[in-house]
């Protein structure tokens, strides 16, 4: 067991082709900008990517985003979590958050690890994922008519979709569409970063919908291995009837295919189940209820990932951390 660099780290992950984007090396040194530090951990066989944010008085907080599961449904070896709780201390953790890379209703009744259930997810728990494994007509067909019919009404109505390299236009468009909409917001070098990361490797694209040449919405899909994500999305308030939000995820679902995606995922619906979701999604329009409406039209399932778990090293600055900083963080 070995601690690797970020080329040793994408070396392991060659054999792991699927690995969810947020355990990628890209991933890592985009964190590592923002005040986390990666640390990865392999054997050839198995590995991980551990996030440390430090905090006052020399301690930390250790946070592995979804997180690889065996086919027994462990999720480590003894082995590879004796290394993990060796980091952690290393770095004088309170606690690890744990988010395992699995759906709520697949994983095992317990875990061959003694971890608390956590009451703070860092990544939205609830999604809806589109399958884009077959060909266009079968995942057009699976859309609610209105979805599709708002496609081909952008389209009629002179909306263009491309690949955008604006990143100072992107992060503006960004900030309005945060203003208006309530919801936090990266930097310009934040954006930036991730696009140098991962653009050239063909992980990422930004994608514009125009209209004469004026930019009305705009998108940031990342992809890993057969699996694609629905990162950040932004629009103004100009030509809304043209419906060019519909074509932009559209032509993202097909940019994600061409490279070998089998699923697209639009990560982040409210965390209710589904007869909850569709009773109000029409008179709710707060936080992430103020998309499930347009997300829900594109044929996706609504998934739950399994609940984050946490290893705790100290107690009660552990209660502290949750009770004043945690849930203001997520």
């Amino acid at each position: 067991m070995s601690i690797v660099s970020f080329s040793g780290w994408n070396q392991f992950l060659s054999s792991h082709p699927n690995a969810h984007l947020l355990q990628t090396g890209e991933w890592g040194e985009l964190k590592s900008a923002f005040g986390w530090q990666p640390v990865r951990i392999e054997n050839k066989e198995e590995g991980v990517q551990i996030l440390f944010r430090k905090l006052p008085l020399g301690f930390s907080i250790g946070y592995i985003p979804k997180a690889e599961i065996s086919d027994q449904f462990s999720v480590f070896s003894e082995n590879l979590w004796s290394e993990i709780n060796s980091v952690c201390k290393q770095n004088h953790a309170i606690f690890l958050k744990l988010e395992p890379d699995v759906w709520e209703e697949e994983k095992p009744d317990t875990w061959n690890l003694k971890l608390e259930t956590s009451s703070h997810n860092i990544q939205p728990p609830r999604t809806i994922l589109v399958d884009i494994s077959e060909d266009e007509e079968a995942i057009l067909s699976r859309m609610k008519q209105k979805t599709r019919y708002n496609i081909r009404l952008a389209e009629k109505k002179g909306v263009t979709v491309r690949a955008w390299d604006d990143l100072e236009s992107f992060h503006k468009m960004m900030l309005v569409t945060g203003g208006r909409d309530g919801f936090g917001v990266h930097s310009y070098e934040y954006y930036k970063r991730a696009y140098e990361l991962m653009h050239p490797k063909q992980m990422c694209e930004i994608l514009v919908a125009e209209y004469r040449g004026k930019p009305l919405a705009a998108l940031f899909v990342a992809r890993n291995g057969n699996r694609s994500y629905y990162l950040y999305g932004a629009s103004t308030d100009e030509e809304r009837n043209r419906m060019p939000a519909y074509l932009l995820q559209w032509e993202a679902m097909k940019w994600a295919k061409a490279r070998g995606c089998e699923e697209y995922d639009l990560w982040g619906v409210p965390d209710e189940g589904e007869a909850t979701l569709e009773a109000n999604f029409e008179t709710r329009s707060n936080g992430l209820w103020g998309v499930y409406r347009f997300k829900r039209g594109f044929g996706g399932k609504l998934k739950r990932a399994a609940q984050a778990m946490d290893c705790v090293y100290h107690p009660l600055f552990y209660w502290a951390y949750v009770r004043f900083i945690g849930n203001r963080e997520s």
